[in-house]
């Protein structure tokens, strides 16, 4: 059986990590856009799932200590594809 995740899911996951990450960093929406050089309402649409760009995404990881966790993730899908084989 295949999982249906759809992209909105995503987008809601990632943006309650980020509140969830932030509040434990005793931040504030204001604190995390002033750190990141983003506004207080990209951050705001980013927790509450959505649209967001993916310097944006990146930039939150980033600041999180994630990015290197999203790198291995991306490497692991692209070394499980060349895995397969068509014979």
């Amino acid at each position: 059986m295949i999982d249906s995740i759809t992209i909105k899911d995503v987008k809601s996951k990632l943006g309650g990590l980020c509140k969830t990450k932030r509040q434990r960093y005793g931040m504030s929406q204001q604190d995390l856009s002033n750190a990141l050089g983003l506004s207080r309402y990209t951050i705001q649409k980013f927790e509450s799932g959505k649209n967001a760009t993916l310097d944006t995404v990146l930039k939150i990881a980033n600041h999180f200590g994630l990015l290197q966790s999203i790198f291995n993730g991306v490497n692991q899908v692209i070394d499980q594809e060349s895995d397969i084989s068509l014979y």
